[in-house]
């Protein structure tokens, strides 16, 4: 096979096609050397930061359960699965059992489980073509092909229903918290103080800090009115004169001013294990909408390119890498604990479940539409295969676009830290 239908092959098949001989196995001192350097590198990361460790090891074992969900529904159907190796790029260590090659590779990026007959491109001995993931029925396809991502969401509600069960659910509540006071305004004078919470504006309830400067700015410059604000649990009443907004590069120049900045009120709601089962499997659904609407915003070229030039500040569009999650997991962990690391994978795992199920090769979603593509066309029972390498173009543009928006996260991650 030539370089560059193998490139094509394993662009389909989302890892190497290339197939080893027993007497082929990768080890000796120099796959021990490779392993032993991965270990290495998680000591190492072990000794500079726990919580970084904690998190790696947690994404580490989430990359491993997607392809164990595609491992075992592959053998349940009936494919044949020749390869289960951690990572990409040149191998470092292997072993066989059975017709399955198991092992490491030098490049910790993800990993790969390699099923036969991903496509028409993937050429298979004959004998084995009973055997290929295209010949087996549609349900059977569409089953392996999500299974990975169906793990990500079981791994997020396990891992939802342990912080849970731990350390109950947070849940957002009416009213905007104060989080800084400008002790010369309005606000200030009055007596406001961070930390208060601002329930009401003359007897109108504030749902949250959006809601806070709408509700100010419904009054004119000089209107006395009435807050009704939580301090430490207790009522108080503050009657504040409002000012006038006087930076003239303010989308608010001139309307009324209360001189705060304020955030969402949160609190903790306990659960049994029961009730924590539930809202767990419940919660996953309002997760992967924002998930989705996430990856939609990221993958968009023009908020990539607003984030490099410094355009764009707004945090929900930038993209981001590993790195970048690693790195603000230490803050997490320290202020919230084991349960604050898992809750953040939860969240992770959804998204990359998501993420993974969009209808792009080589994502799974992309062979999760042509396997639906392939049933459409199928008459009075007469298989359709469609011919993958038209689609080759398409999947390199979209292969171009991770790579870029990888190349700009890990940018990113590195010159302006989200943890920054």
């Amino acid at each position: 096979m030539s370089a560059y239908n193998r490139f094509k092959s394993e662009m389909v098949a989302g890892g190497a096609v290339t197939e080893h001989t027993p007497d082929e196995l990768a080890g000796g001192w120099r796959g021990a050397f490779g392993v032993l350097g991965l270990v290495g590198l998680l000591t190492w990361l072990a000794m500079i930061n726990i919580w970084w460790f904690v998190f790696v090891v947690g994404l580490l074992i989430s990359v491993f359960l997607h392809e164990l969900g595609h491992y075992l529904t592959a053998r349940v159907t009936g494919m044949k699965v020749t390869q289960f190796f951690i990572g990409f790029g040149p191998r470092l260590w292997s072993f066989r059992r059975g017709e399955t090659e198991y092992g490491v590779r030098a490049l910790p990026l993800g990993a790969f489980v390699r099923i036969i007959g991903m496509s028409d491109m993937d050429p298979v001995d004959p004998v084995d073509e009973q055997r290929t993931y295209r010949v087996k029925s549609y349900p059977k396809r569409i089953l392996v092909i999500t299974a990975g991502s169906l793990m990500h969401m079981v791994i997020a509600i396990l891992l939802l229903f342990t912080v849970y069960s731990i350390a109950g659910e947070t849940v957002l509540g009416d009213g905007a918290r104060v989080s800084r006071v400008e002790m010369a305004g309005p606000a200030g004078v009055a007596g406001v103080l961070p930390d208060d919470v601002i329930v009401a504006i003359n007897g109108v309830s504030v749902l949250g800090p959006a809601a806070l400067g709408d509700e100010i700015r419904s009054y004119p410059p000089g209107t006395i009115v009435q807050l009704d604000l939580l301090r430490e649990g207790v009522a108080q009443i503050v009657n504040v004169g409002l000012g006038a907004n006087i930076d003239e590069s303010s989308n608010f120049f001139g309307k009324a001013y209360l001189g705060v900045a304020s955030g969402q009120v949160f609190s903790t709601r306990d659960h049994s294990v029961v009730s924590a089962a539930g809202s767990s499997v419940v919660d996953i659904f309002p997760i992967a909408w924002e998930s989705t609407k996430g990856v939609i915003k990221v993958l968009n070229p023009v908020n990539i390119f607003g984030h490099l030039t410094g355009s764009n500040d707004d945090i929900t569009t930038r993209p981001t890498t590993v790195v970048g999650i690693t790195g603000i997991s230490d803050d997490v962990g320290e202020s919230e604990g084991i349960v604050g690391i898992l809750f953040l994978l939860a969240i992770l795992n959804v998204f990359v479940g998501v993420f993974n199920m969009f209808p792009l090769l080589p994502l799974d979603g992309g062979h999760a539409v042509i396997a639906t593509y392939e049933r459409v066309r199928e008459r009075r029972g007469q298989r359709y295969y469609a011919d993958v390498s038209k689609a080759m173009p398409f999947a390199t543009a979209v292969i171009v676009l991770l790579l870029f928006l990888f190349a700009s996260g890990l940018y990113l991650d590195i010159t302006k830290p989200l943890g920054g």
